[in-house]
């Protein structure tokens, strides 16, 4: 490999979420990190010339998104995902969740219903709750190791109040890569009964052979009438800090109404370095997120080897993308507080609790492995260490 994904960087000091708020999340400051989804993997350096360059001006005042930025994304788009866009679909966002509010509160009223379907990304449940907006589940079907969606249940969950449904494509946490049918179901009962589709799409770059994403919109123009997609360089390059992500808005009149409400919040100046970071990642990242997903597929090769021959009782759920991992403790008999008791203070591990990310997820934890593999594999032993005895 041309990249060293198994350089370990000290994180620790840096005003990093997932270091240095590890008390604070889980009372073990001295917990191995698994958890906020980000790697521990450097910036690369085509991504990080290009911030140094700029930082060489020493103005840093206010500043647009040149027609190089939204070019960039419209070559990645169709490059990647096969997925011809047009540049005026692509809208701002300081963040996909902050998006995702934004849109509720452009395309919804106060009192209108939002669908979505856990256990999933757990800022949606805030997004739609904070916006005054009543919250509607139709929860995945669990069925041989993977999610699937329950179309029958969400015909019956819709009704004149239901406005919007909220997408995770690909799946998180689970990791699903909903396929081209199975998305194409969703769409057309949404279509139908006149449901607004927000696909949050951050993870899409990050797919592991034998599977492609599928932009929700691409699949057909009637589809793209209805859907607004969120996405971003964050996960794709270990940028999450830069407010770098947009929109792709193929129908005219939400897209007017989600800049207008943007506008209105005045969030919508963004920032030097993001623009500079999507653009280079972009342009020059394909070598180095080819040479990325073969070394997330090495962790995960590890760790499905790990858990075959030590912790058989852990159930993995097979991610088809990203970097998480979706891991059932439940055959273990413990309830969820006392698993989370065992596995932070005696094994010494952080990870996602399943219970937040909503129906389906109690007894599940989250695991990152995007991480270099001596820190996966020491986990995994700490883990190990601390279930032996259970």
């Amino acid at each position: 490999m041309a990249y060293n994904f198994d350089e370990v960087i000290e994180r620790s000091g840096t005003n990093c979420v997932k270091y240095d708020r590890l008390e604070q999340y889980c009372g073990n400051a001295d917990a191995l990190p698994m958890w906020v989804a980000d790697t521990d993997f450097r910036v690369p350096d085509f991504i990080m010339s290009a911030i140094r360059e700029r930082a060489e001006h020493e103005v840093l005042a206010y500043s647009f998104r040149p027609e190089s930025y939204h070019q960039s994304i419209v070559d990645w788009m169709k490059k990647r995902h096969g997925w011809d866009i047009e540049r005026e679909w692509i809208s701002f966002s300081p963040g996909v969740v902050p998006a995702i509010t934004i849109l509720i509160m452009a395309l919804t009223e106060p009192d209108d219903k939002v669908i979505v379907q856990p256990p999933v990304y757990f800022p949606f449940f805030t997004c739609v709750k904070g916006s005054g907006r009543k919250m509607v589940e139709n929860p995945l079907k669990l069925e041989n190791g993977r999610y699937y969606f329950d179309f029958e249940d969400l015909k019956a969950k819709i009704d004149d109040k239901t406005k919007m449904l909220l997408l995770s494509s690909p799946h998180n946490p689970g990791g699903m890569v909903w396929t081209k049918e199975e998305l194409t179901e969703l769409g057309s009962i949404c279509k139908e009964k006149g449901v607004i589709i927000v696909s949050d799409e951050i993870h899409s770059d990050l797919v592991y052979p034998g599977h492609k994403h599928v932009p929700l919109p691409s699949i057909s123009e009637e589809l793209a009438e209805i859907t607004v997609v969120c996405m971003a360089p964050n996960k794709t390059f270990n940028i999450a800090g830069l407010s770098s992500a947009f929109l792709v808005i193929p129908q005219k009149k939400m897209r007017v109404r989600y800049e207008r409400l943007l506008n209105v919040l005045h969030v919508q100046g963004g920032n030097i370095f993001g623009t500079v970071a999507t653009e280079a990642g972009y342009a020059h990242g394909e070598e180095w997120l080819g040479e990325l997903l073969e070394y997330l597929q090495g962790n995960l090769n590890y760790l499905n080897e790990f858990m075959a021959r030590h912790l058989p009782k852990i159930k993995v759920m097979q991610p088809e993308s990203t970097f998480l991992v979706w891991l059932d403790f439940r055959d273990y008999g413990l309830n969820e507080k006392e698993m989370k008791e065992v596995l932070v203070n005696k094994a010494g591990v952080a990870m996602n609790v399943g219970s937040t990310f909503g129906t389906g997820g109690e007894g599940y934890f989250r695991m990152n492995i995007g991480c270099p593999r001596s820190t996966l594999q020491e986990g995994l032993e700490r883990i190990e260490k601390a279930l032996r005895v259970l």
